[in-house]
């Protein structure tokens, strides 16, 4: 009995196989890459396994199974486990697919061109499964790696900033601690899509720290991040001199705004070593409140930008009883109004004055009053000085 076209095309496997991976070679760059025996080996074996099942199907005429997919979707697995592009991996089954045919074209005798065109369908309706079990398979291992990875990442960041262990937490994230760290601590504003009443917020949300997060790791690779949509700690590593990587962070920050499509401020502060990453956190943090209590414009801050008012907001008896140098003036509110608009103003009476909506007579009145009951003159240094460090720790540490 003469055997089919199928029949005779599947007793050359081995060489059809064999060709199949010269073909990739030649034509995939990854794979011409690839250690010759792995090429060999298992690429050979899993190409000689995916015709024999390609070719019964096409001889039966069935639709391929769960069960025929199930080696096809572990290779994919596989392949994503070893960071083979997707786009590789799709590659390879399209040009197989492409060898195989020409194999049934160039087997076919004139009298079975007929059955060769009747081989079409099942060829597509295979390559239909195939892809899609592959995409499938790849997209699921690649998000369960970048799962693990990324919570060993947000947990080996967490363990920095406060001081924990890290053993075991560097081998899970995929890398060694830098020798330090400097720490942005991150206030990320509303994206114009979180507040379109036609975008649901929480999607949008995501879509702005997707942006962001990318935007981070463009910079380096290395960096840790502990981001949310409004923000968070990021620890960029440092080599060797930190000031280098801190006349990156403006270039860093701009980056990170237009990512977020939002204003972007950030608190920086670094200190040597791995034990100083818990101390550059807290500073980072409260630079970082600071700068938004101060109502600061976007931008990136250091310990020096917010320096006084850092000090006169420490926790301590002198803080406290400087902030209650304008307890006199509590109870006519507008005394401490005008003082702040005052100061506002940079001591011009007229734009003081009309700031507030009073005459600058009214303005002369209340800050002699400001003396009378505080006994400190704004006419004096010492008095600019006490009132106004007294401003700002009675404002900072109310609103803190």
């Amino acid at each position: 009995m003469p055997q089919s076209l199928v029949d005779r095309v599947e007793r050359q496997l081995d060489a059809l196989a064999r060709r199949m991976v010269a073909t990739f070679v030649d034509e995939i760059p990854l794979y011409s890459q690839l250690p010759a025996e792995q090429l060999k080996g298992e690429i050979t074996d899993i190409c000689r396994f995916n015709l024999g099942v390609f070719l019964r199907l096409l001889r039966e005429g069935a639709a391929p199974t769960a069960d025929d997919l199930a080696d096809i979707r572990a290779s994919a697995a596989r392949r994503a486990e070893e960071r083979v592009p997707l786009d590789a991996v799709l590659t390879a089954y399209f040009t197989g697919t492409r060898v195989c045919w020409e194999a049934l074209r160039d087997e076919a005798g004139p009298d079975e061109q007929q059955e060769l065109f009747g081989l079409v369908t099942g060829i597509v309706r295979y390559v239909e499964a195939a892809t899609g079990a592959v995409a499938s398979a790849y997209l699921e291992e690649r998000q369960s790696i970048y799962g693990e990875e990324r919570d060993a990442s947000r947990a080996l960041a967490e363990a920095l900033l406060t001081g924990g262990s890290t053993e075991g937490l560097s081998r899970r994230a995929g890398r060694d601690p830098a020798p330090s760290y400097l720490v942005l601590a991150v206030h990320i504003g509303t994206s114009p899509d979180e507040q379109d009443p036609g975008v649901q917020g929480t999607v949008a949300s995501r879509r702005k720290l997707r942006r962001v997060e990318q935007a981070v790791l463009a910079g380096d690779p290395e960096c840790l991040s502990l981001l949310g949509a409004s923000g968070g700690p990021v620890l960029i590593p440092v080599a060797e001199d930190p000031a280098f990587r801190m006349a990156a962070i403006p270039g860093l920050i701009a980056d990170l705004a237009k990512a977020a499509e939002a204003d972007v401020m950030a608190g920086v502060s670094w200190r040597p070593g791995l034990a100083g990453v818990p101390t550059a956190g807290a500073e980072a943090s409260e630079v970082l409140r600071l700068a938004l209590e101060l109502g600061r414009p976007p931008g990136v801050y250091r310990l020096d930008d917010v320096l006084l008012e850092y000090v006169l907001t420490r926790p301590s008896e002198a803080g406290g009883k400087l902030a209650g140098m304008l307890a006199p003036l509590e109870d006519g509110p507008e005394l401490v109004a005008t003082l702040e608009g005052y100061f506002a103003a940079d001591f011009d009476r007229r734009r003081a004055a009309a700031a507030l909506n009073i005459h600058p007579n009214t303005l002369d009145y209340r800050l002699r009053r400001v003396h009378e009951l505080t006994g400190l003159s704004l006419s004096t240094s010492h008095g600019l000085m006490v009132l106004g460090a007294a401003l700002t720790s009675r404002r900072l540490g109310r609103e803190g």
